[in-house]
């Protein structure tokens, strides 16, 4: 993990909206395609140590989740979260922006402007 990461998926528009942003601003972050070199348990723990989010949130509750026949409240601490993200990194939500010892869930315009704002 840098200072400044952007873990990321192409096929994301969420995804390529916040990077666009990102770019836009001037700023130059190390760009993590994790699901071409999925992300270690160390990282993962990492992130979730600094996730201004809940730790529940960094699971995509989508139609993948759905064809596992998961159960969302089964993944709503650390250890359960990062054993599915380990075995289904596709699970991941996404884009995770990490900067300034903060990691942040960024789906939304204002998510993205308090990326842009932080020092």
């Amino acid at each position: 993990m840098s200072d400044f990461d952007v873990y990321f998926n192409p096929n994301c528009s969420k995804c390529r909206i916040a990077l666009d942003a990102i770019h836009s601003s001037g700023m130059d972050p190390n760009v993590v395609r994790y699901l071409d070199n999925p992300i270690g348990e160390e990282t993962l723990r990492e992130i979730i140590a600094i996730l201004t989010d809940p730790v529940e949130d960094l699971v995509r509750k989508d139609r993948n989740f759905q064809s596992l026949a998961l159960n969302s409240s089964d993944y709503k601490d650390e250890e359960s979260v990062i054993g599915l993200l380990l075995a289904h990194p596709e699970l991941m939500q996404r884009p995770v922006v990490v900067k300034n010892g903060r990691a942040t869930i960024v789906r939304s315009q204002e998510k993205i402007d308090e990326v842009l704002s932080a020092s």
